[in-house]
């Protein structure tokens, strides 16, 4: 019903409204007595063959909704009734900011595919902590960046600002320097600043009498040599473990008129990249440290290709909206019969 009617309607308006409409209707419907229950029975799997134990942390399933969607804590109770085993919110920054300037979301309809240029919009950390003081039992990660107008020699403080708001109420952490929106900010991924901004994050959470996993989020576009010293990174500081991939800057193959705008490419045309870049740290590190795959799943065999590439978790973002929630329980299942 999702592909067939709901979504062509929601195709038709502006992606950025839509989402804000989509978080009000749900959260509307999901106060209604029993939707809670209903969308439950319709797209949760509950088994325990479904169960991973992954950072030292466990899952009820390995499929999680990415970074992205729920940027400030406001919708993840409601978004836990649609079978996923883990939601991640963020990006969060130390203070609010508004992004970069609309129109800032492009929807790419016959790639299935999303760019994006927000820009880290987000109320800020301290209002998504309140939210989180209410979760009940979900499993949360939190990613957080920095804000805009801080150059990238302080980024560690705003890193740190928003690791010791978050440490009391998410279950690991993301540090996402991969985002193609935030001026300079990718240069936050070569090894030097990249293993100084780890190792004092780190360095923080062993203080604590008990620690987080703290994962790293690369972007698609590292060459081979970059990677390699991602893993020596890893290796070296002792995170937990990599998020691959966050969108790409690539125009590769693309068909639809929004091609040329700028931003961060995410979609169907990333699956086969984000897939190599998940085979290639899972061999070259032999599986040295666990891996959350997540870019251009839009079907079960997506998901699989990845998990098979060595992730031990998947995470959706604009699969989901073109797909629907449906895909989160065709996954599973997936994986309950390769099983």
């Amino acid at each position: 019903m999702y592909k067939l009617l709901i979504r062509p309607i929601l195709f038709w308006f502006d992606p950025e409204e839509v989402h804000h409409f989509s978080f009000r209707f749900i959260q509307f419907i999901s106060k209604i007595p029993f939707v809670s229950t209903l969308l439950k029975a319709l797209y949760e799997v509950k088994d325990t063959r479904l169960e991973r134990e992954v950072f030292g942390l466990k899952f009820k399933n390995p499929v999680g909704l990415a970074a992205g969607f729920d940027k400030d804590a406001k919708l993840y109770r409601e978004l836990s009734h649609f079978g996923f085993g883990f939601i991640e919110i963020g990006t969060l920054t130390p203070k609010p900011q508004d992004g970069n300037p609309k129109k800032r979301l492009f929807r790419l309809k016959e790639d299935s595919a999303i760019i994006n240029r927000m820009g880290f919009n987000n109320g800020g950390v301290d209002a998504a902590v309140l939210r989180l003081m209410k979760n009940k039992g979900i499993l949360i990660g939190g990613n957080i960046g920095k804000n805009k107008v801080t150059e990238n020699e302080n980024a560690t403080s705003d890193y740190l600002i928003c690791f010791e708001a978050l440490f009391d109420y998410v279950d690991y952490f993301v540090v996402n320097v991969s985002s193609p929106n935030t001026p300079n900010l990718r240069a936050l991924q070569d090894k030097a600043p990249l293993t100084a901004l780890l190792q004092t994050l780190q360095n923080t959470n062993l203080s604590k009498p008990k620690q987080k996993p703290i994962l790293l989020k690369i972007a698609p576009d590292l060459t081979e040599e970059q990677l390699i010293d991602i893993i020596d990174i890893v290796n070296e500081t002792q995170i937990a473990g990599v998020i691959a991939t966050n969108t790409t800057i690539s125009r590769e193959g693309l068909q639809s008129e929004n091609k040329t705008e700028t931003g961060g490419l995410s979609g169907k045309p990333l699956t086969k990249r984000s897939t190599e870049v998940i085979r290639f740290l899972s061999e070259k590190s032999n599986k040295a440290f666990p891996i959350i795959g997540v870019g251009g799943i839009h079907s079960a065999e997506d998901a699989l290709e990845k998990l098979d590439a060595g992730a031990s978790l998947v995470q959706l973002y604009t699969g989901f909206i073109y797909e629907g929630p449906n895909l989160v329980k065709e996954i599973n299942r997936a994986i309950l019969k390769k099983s």
